[in-house]
C-alpha cells in the first residue's frame, strides 16, 4: 500500500512519516510516534493497524471505525515514552468533524513497550464539542 500527501499527524509527507509504520516497514521508536499513527491510522481508516497497535490485554475483538473526519492533532504533553523506556504517556487533542459538528477528543493516552514494540494500552479521554 503506497500513501502520498501529507500525513495527518502533521509530520510531514505520509510516505516519509507515519506510511511505514502502517506498512509493517517499520516499527514505531518511541511512544508519541505510535500515538501519531495511531491517529493517522484513524484519519486514513486503517482498522487492522488500529487493532495490531493495541496491547492485547485491553484491545477489543475488533476496531470498528466511523464516518468522524479527523482534521489535526496537537501533542500537549509526553511523559517518558523514549527508545531507552518501557512505558510511556502522551496527551493530545485530536479536532475532528462529524456532519456539520466539530469537536476535540482530549486524551492522556498510556502506552507499553513489548518486546521491541510499542503498544497502546489505555487512555482517559473526553470530547469537548466546538
Amino acid at each position: 500500500m503506497t500513501q502520498q500527501g501529507d500525513c495527518p499527524c502533521g509530520g510531514g509527507p505520509v510516505a516519509e512519516c507515519c506510511g511505514p509504520f502502517h506498512a509493517g516497514e517499520a516499527e514505531a521508536p518511541t511512544a508519541e510516534a505510535l500515538m501519531r499513527s495511531r491517529y493517522s491510522a484513524f484519519a486514513l481508516g486503517l482498522g487492522d493497524y488500529l487493532w495490531r497497535t493495541w496491547h492485547p490485554r485491553t484491545r477489543p475483538e475488533r476496531v470498528t471505525l466511523d464516518d468522524t473526519v479527523w482534521t489535526s492533532l496537537e501533542i500537549l504533553d509526553i511523559v517518558d515514552g523514549s527508545e531507552r523506556d518501557q512505558v510511556g504517556v502522551v496527551e493530545f487533542d485530536a479536532h475532528f468533524r462529524q456532519g456539520r459538528q466539530r469537536g476535540t477528543l482530549h486524551e492522556r493516552s498510556r502506552f507499553e513497550r513489548r518486546g521491541r514494540r510499542w503498544l497502546y494500552l489505555d487512555g482517559e479521554h473526553h470530547v469537548d464539542p466546538a
